[in-house]
């Protein structure tokens, strides 16, 4: 992979030509019935979903050509997964076709990893489509396991919950001691100082 740079979404970025980004990345599920989020959102959605967490771009000549954005902890999500401390969540992680297959989204998988990792997560989790077999298959030879199965709100089919560890500790005592990081961590901290390693399905 030469000539692309990861950087943070910048506010002098387009959140236009990402949104129609995320529409091409994704337009191969739309065309399955498989209606994420992303295959039609508008550019609001995209700057909503942007700024709930930590947002991230691949770029090639100054044209962004992925994109992911990491999570905290989400108490209020639907999905139990990512209401636990101990886990970071990815969303809107997408790549253009024209650079598909050349490392991109292995590079931006990298710098979530990397991310939640320095800020004392112990997993990384993203959800995709049950019946999306290929996607499943390629976060499975990165090392994500399934951590549950659920029913979005608004979708015609079972989302699968997968899981990375990415921090050590996760094969430690079972517990991991959480920095002050952002509101909810501190809430951790308040209630005990710890919290409970997740365990996934093998």
């Amino acid at each position: 992979m030469t000539g692309i740079a990861i950087r943070r979404f910048q506010l002098n970025d387009s959140l236009e030509e990402l949104t129609s980004l995320l529409h091409r990345a994704f337009s191969s599920l739309g065309r399955q019935g498989l209606k994420c989020t992303c295959v039609n959102q508008t550019v609001d959605v995209t700057r909503q979903r942007v700024g709930l967490g930590d947002c991230f771009v691949a770029a090639a000549d100054r044209r962004v050509v992925g994109t992911i954005t990491l999570h905290g902890v989400d108490r209020a999500s639907p999905v139990n997964w990512y209401c636990n401390p101990a886990v970071a969540s990815i969303h809107q992680f997408a790549v253009d076709p024209s650079h598909q297959g050349v490392g991109v989204g292995q590079a931006l998988l990298h710098t979530a990893e990397d991310q939640a990792r320095c800020r004392r997560y112990v997993q990384l989790a993203l959800d995709t489509p049950e019946p999306a077999e290929h996607l499943r298959a390629f976060y499975g030879r990165r090392g994500f396991m399934q951590a549950e199965t659920t029913k979005l709100s608004g979708k015609a089919y079972l989302s699968v919950v997968l899981s990375k560890a990415v921090n050590p500790l996760a094969r430690g005592s079972g517990s991991i001691h959480w920095p002050p990081r952002h509101p909810a961590e501190m809430a951790v901290l308040q209630r005990g100082g710890t919290t409970q390693v997740p365990k996934l399905f093998h």
